[in-house]
Parts: structure tokens; C-alpha cells; sequence
């Protein structure tokens, strides 16, 4: 059953692996959200010390410029908080500690929608992705039942789990061309993923504007979709997709 925007919850808690992530995932509907009166927050999960091309790059200055670039990128979307888990880029394992890092997390925010990364995906190659997915599940678990961790905090259980990247999408959250665009700036502001990432060439400034206008073009036409004349609900020719998970 396919289902198309939830209510605007009061708090959300986006989770990703690394600087960038939520924005890619699910940036528009947090920009969405925070534009009509949500608390929103991130926890991004890695340091980013290992985002770049440079093999001669200092990697303690590429992961203060990857945080402040995190910290834009959140403002731009109109979200209120940013944690950081610091963890090793590369290195995320899901640990008794990680876990437990992410459950208080959980339970520090309080949100009523928690956004992740699906640790089902298939063909996925950075293991990071794949550890961030497991940690929000099992953070999420452990969030929400007293036994777990008590010392970390009164347990909490969110209503709603959105899982982007997702192997099976069956929720859209429309989005318009508002929030798109915050979506792009906040992508643009992790500069130093411009060329890894986004495909964005130093080089003159024409060919700057123009890979950066193909960047920009790319990640609008990934949310544009037709309405499906086939489900009951009326899915918006833009949104981001998810996977909904509702009994938790």
C-alpha cells in the first residue's frame, strides 16, 4: 500500500553516515517540515575524514571543514540542531557503544518521525551506509523499550521510521519548488564534496556554473514522478521517496 505525507510531526531526528547524507535522502522534507513548525535534527554518524579525491589532503582540517559545512547545510533547511557521533569515516560498526550512542540520541531528541538510511538496500557499497542503516534500527529499538540502556535516558517510541534509499519505496513525501531548492543549496554547501560526489570540476567559471547546473538538474529530476493512477492516495509530481514503517 502505497501512502503520501504524513502529518507534519511536531519533532523529527534525521540519522545519516556522513556529512551530506540526510540532505541527498531527505532534505526537501525536512526543509518541508521546519517551514511549517517542526523541530527538526540531524545526527550524522562519521567524522567525513576520509571524503576526498587529495591523497595528500589534511584530514583533521577536512573533517572541521566537513562539520561547518554540515552546520550550513542544516541552517538552509531550517533544521534546529546538529548532533555529531564523531565516528572514524569508514570505520562505523554496530557496536553495544554505537548503538547506545544512537539511542540516547533517540531519546534526547524525542521525535515523532526518526529518518535513516535502509540497511536492507541491495548492491550498496559503502559500508557506512550499511552500518547507519542497522544503527537506526537497532538505536530505534532500543530508544523505545526501558531495558535497553537505562541509564541513558527515559525510553521513547517514535510513531513513524523513514527509511531513504530505500530497496522498497512505499511513501512519498511531496515537497515543492521551495523546498527543492533548499534541498540543492544545502547539497551545494558541502563544497568539499564537489568534486567526489556531485561531479562538480573546478575549471573556469563557466564550467563551473555548468557542472554545478548539471548537478542542481539531476537532483531535481530524481524527485520529479508522475501521479500513480493506481493507488488511492495522490502522489505529487515531486517528492522524495521512502520506505514507511509504522508498528515500532
Amino acid at each position: 500500500m502505497t501512502s503520501t505525507n504524513l502529518s507534519v510531526p511536531a519533532r523529527a531526528l534525521a540519522i545519516g553516515a556522513h556529512p551530506d547524507d540526510v540532505e541527498f535522502g531527505c532534505g526537501a522534507t525536512l526543509r518541508k517540515w521546519s517551514t511549517l513548525g517542526a523541530h527538526c535534527e540531524i545526527l550524522v554518524l562519521t567524522d567525513g575524514s576520509k571524503g576526498t579525491w587529495d591523497p595528500d589532503a589534511d584530514t583533521r582540517e577536512l573533517v572541521a571543514t566537513r562539520e561547518r559545512e554540515q552546520l550550513v547545510a542544516a541552517n538552509i533547511l531550517g533544521v534546529a540542531r546538529v548532533r555529531f557521533l564523531h565516528a572514524v569515516d569508514g570505520e562505523l560498526t554496530v557496536t553495544r557503544d554505537t548503538v547506545a550512542q544512537v539511542c540516547a540520541a533517540i531519546r534526547d531528541a524525542r521525535p515523532e518521525v526518526v529518518l535513516g538510511q535502509d540497511p536492507w538496500k541491495q548492491y550498496r557499497l559503502h559500508p557506512d551506509h550499511h552500518a547507519a542503516g542497522r544503527l537506526v534500527i537497532d538505536g530505534l529499538v532500543a530508544a523505545r523499550d526501558p531495558h535497553f540502556f537505562a541509564d541513558l535516558g527515559t525510553h521513547h517510541r517514535p510513531d513513524e521510521l523513514l527509511l531513504f534509499e530505500a530497496q522498497v519505496v512505499d511513501h512519498f513525501e511531496a515537497v515543492d519548488a521551495a523546498a527543492v531548492d533548499a534541498k540543492v543549496a544545502s547539497l551545494l554547501a558541502h563544497q568539499s564534496q564537489w568534486r567526489s560526489t556531485m561531479a562538480i570540476d573546478d575549471g573556469s567559471d563557466d564550467e563551473l556554473r555548468r557542472t554545478r547546473d548539471e548537478f542542481a538538474a539531476t537532483v531535481r529530476s530524481q524527485l520529479h514522478r508522475s501521479n500513480d493512477t493506481t493507488t488511492a492516495n495522490d502522489v505529487a509530481a515531486l517528492a522524495e521517496q521512502f520506505k514507511r514503517i509504522s508498528e515500532l
